[in-house]
């Protein structure tokens, strides 16, 4: 699971989403994707005490005092509250903008839809400041009865509105250290915080399995891909399950949806079908003399619309708001897809959602709506600050008129640049008896069945048999059997004075370009032997298990889509595997296989000229896709005044958006079947982390028992925590069969 959604078995899908649907149904508000992780990771009881149940320790958690301007807090972050006096322990379980200017009917500032952060007023984005007021809905029961304030307490703390306000929600001026970091996506800002703020919340051994134990690393870089792996699993699973219904990343059970749409009460489906008319209809057009009508655009909040509908200040306090803003929001898109052509009605308005976080989502309509070009009408859009700066947004943009621009063109193969300097022969042991040097197999070298000799070699090989002679090849692939046509073969070497290879040579089927090979020669002989070594722990990189030494850059250049020993081209990949190809064969090239490039220059890149708009539009989704599930990282670069680019950005250049491809290997703990990707030999076979597990009343943990998780703790680095929780007892990583 820590590879992501698409690599885990249907079977523990299934199991999976059996227990999400069961804690989205249990719990009152909608269940964010980090949410539904927390639940997860951290151990949440559907028994009613939820997370009061798991062996958390609440002390990990950061202590939030609310003041004029705090850090952000994503959804899913566990804190507490200081009030003064009791410790308020809650959840974060749902979050929107709070911009001041929010009308109390919910009618909105056009520049206030989609605004940066820290913009002040039309077409003026401020001095740079990353700041912006936000509504925290906290889930105050989160952790069950034992850890919750009293119905009087949190009375109190609501009338006294100093830490909550009297909906129980708090609202604060959010400070972001960039306003690249206010752009984060949830996911990304949320594996930022547990990688920062709750780290020792995420890596503490009292989880049910820790992160480190299960990347078999605690280096940065390998848990934040196993972080973002889990969480696109449990999103993955969110959306697959037929009784769920998502807004963004909240989840709804179908069941609460009807059942609310039933319900005659404030915020039933009365008003919110009230509510999708008002959306409709709020920009019908003013009549003027001899029919003419002037266009017109209305914003509308959600959720200050809703507090409008008589009796919704009960149904809007604590959680019951972020439900009651989920709910509207899936039916004002249900509405939208259902009685419109791309968000055009009958009426001849348009509506489109324009802004999924500010009020709760502000959606934009406007008349007359066929004037404006069709698009997706629930993808933000941003129209409203647009409209004020003079831009044009994101959904309006218009491709530049280039003749160039209106050709399909074929995607192209520009040359490695960096081809010369990937895999150098390295020297070992040059000596009176053998040359030994080590290099990495190229994806040439597999595809023509040949082998380069290090110059020394060739050159002593030509001086004592010629320019052409028969050799024997003995291949040794440490930890696997070759069949014995490929463990000895007779080759051809072909050499000159400086240079010279083997042709002819047969590679097995399990060799990949940059798997690191080890040469030798003994002078005067006529064999040549090739070894590799195998890696202490195999890596994954993508479908293809690798258990022996590898060169990085090599892999990133050459293991592409499109590139195998049967071929290398671009031609019928689709957007994703050409956006993909690009950025590993054209971006700069870092020593552990980073690869990183210039966004704006992505589709030259691909198809060596300026492709019609739909190709580029296509790679531009293909990127926003790939961003969004991890497969690509956005960087920042900078361009010299002779137009390459850097990274890290250099001082005095012009800032550039990079995408980067960062390789993930995270190590396979107990492959299935050996070094059989298909799992032959050891199909059946479990491997169980080492985890922390439930004691029967009266029962304690073994003195053994409690020593290994001392030491289970030493290897996840924690400095603290030595002893197990009351009622536990720990199980040491073992295999099992199924």
């Amino acid at each position: 699971m820590t590879r992501g959604y698409d690599f885990v078995p249907e079977d523990e899908r299934d199991r999976l989403l059996r227990y999400l649907a069961a804690v989205v149904a249990a719990r009152p508000a909608p269940v964010h994707t980090t949410v539904a992780f927390n639940a997860v990771y951290f151990g949440y009881d559907l028994g009613g005490d939820g997370y009061g149940s798991s062996p958390l320790r609440l002390d990990d958690f950061p202590e939030i005092t609310f003041g004029e301007c705090v850090p952000a807090l994503p959804v899913g972050a566990m804190v507490c509250i200081a009030t003064g006096s009791d410790p308020l322990y809650a959840e974060i379980v749902y979050r929107e903008g709070a911009h001041p200017e929010l009308g109390a009917l919910g009618d909105v500032p056009a520049w206030v839809s989609g605004a940066p952060v820290g913009a002040v007023g039309p077409g003026r984005p401020g001095d740079g400041t990353a700041r912006r007021r936000e509504l925290l809905v906290p889930d105050l029961h989160a952790f069950g009865p034992a850890l919750s304030l009293s119905p009087a307490q949190l009375h109190r703390l609501r009338t006294r509105r100093r830490w909550i306000n009297e909906d129980g929600h708090v609202v604060v001026d959010v400070c972001y250290p960039s306003r690249e970091a206010s752009r984060s996506d949830d996911l990304t800002a949320y594996a930022d915080h547990l990688l920062t703020t709750a780290r020792e919340q995420l890596l503490s051994p009292f989880v049910p399995v820790s992160l480190a134990e299960l990347v078999g690393s605690t280096r940065d870089d390998d848990l934040r891909a196993g972080l973002l792996g889990l969480l696109d699993t449990v999103r993955g699973v969110l959306l697959a399950g037929d009784e769920l219904r998502m807004w963004g990343h909240y989840a709804m059970t179908r069941a609460s949806l009807s059942e609310c749409w039933r319900d005659t009460g404030p915020l039933g489906g009365d008003d919110l079908r009230c509510l999708a008319a008002a959306v409709e209809r709020a920009a019908n057009p003013a009549k003027r003399r001899y029919g003419l009508t002037s266009p017109v655009t209305a914003y509308t909040a959600v959720g200050p619309r809703l507090r409008a509908f008589p009796g919704a200040a009960e149904r809007l306090r604590g959680v019951g708001y972020a439900a009651a803003v989920c709910r509207a929001n899936v039916t004002l898109a249900d509405v939208v897809q259902r009685d419109s052509e791309q968000g055009l009605f009958g009426n001849g308005s348009r509506v489109t959602l324009d802004d999924a976080f500010e009020g709760g989502g502000v959606w934009r309509t406007h008349h007359p709506g066929e004037t404006e070009p069709a698009g997706n009408p629930l993808i933000p859009a941003g129209r409203g600050w647009a409209s004020t700066t003079g831009e044009t947004s994101d959904a309006d943009a218009m491709p530049e008129a280039e003749p160039a621009s209106e050709q399909m063109l074929e995607p192209v193969d520009l040359p490695l640049a960096d081809d010369a300097l990937l895999g150098p022969a390295e020297l070992l042991r040059p000596d009176a008896e053998s040359i030994a040097w080590r290099a990495p197999l190229r994806l040439a070298h597999l595809r023509h069945g040949r082998l380069p000799l290090h110059p020394d070699a060739a050159a002593a090989l030509h001086r004592s048999h010629g320019r052409r002679c028969s050799v024997h090849l003995e291949l040794s692939h440490h930890g696997a059997v070759l069949a014995a046509s490929e463990a000895v073969q007779a080759v051809t070497a072909e050499l000159d004075d400086t240079a010279g290879h083997l042709a002819g040579v047969a590679w097995p089927e399990s060799f990949f370009p940059g798997l690191m090979l080890e040469v030798s020669w003994p002078r005067g002989g006529l064999v040549i032997r090739v070894a590799t070594t195998r890696l202490q722990e195999p890596v994954r990189d993508g479908d293809r298990l690798i258990g022996h030494c590898f060169d990085p850059r090599v892999l990133t250049r050459e293991g592409a889509p499109g590139s195998d020993r049967h071929g290398d081209t671009a031609a019928g990949l689709g957007p994703r595997q050409l956006v993909m190809r690009t950025v590993r064969r054209c971006g700069l090239l870092t020593l552990d296989g980073h690869a990183l490039m210039d966004r704006s220059v992505l589709s030259r890149a691909v198809y060596g000229h300026r492709p019609a708009a739909a190709q580029t539009a296509a790679l531009e989704t293909a990127v926003v896709e790939l961003l969004a599930e991890g497969l690509l990282e956005p960087a920042l670069g900078s361009l010299d005044i002779w137009g390459r680019p850097h990274f890290p950005a250099r001082t005095g250049e012009r800032a550039i958006p990079l995408i980067g491809y960062r390789p993930a290997w995270p190590r396979v703990i107990s492959p299935w079947g050996g070094t059989d990707p298909g799992g032959g030999a050891l199909r059946g076979i479990q491997f169980v982390p080492g985890h922390l597990r439930r004691l029967r009343p009266g029962c304690s943990p073994s003195h053994a028992q409690r020593v290994a998780f001392r030491e289970y703790c030493r290897r996840l680095g924690k400095a603290d925590g030595w002893e197990l929780p009351e009622g536990y007892t720990f199980v040491t990583e073992h295999t099992r069969g199924r």
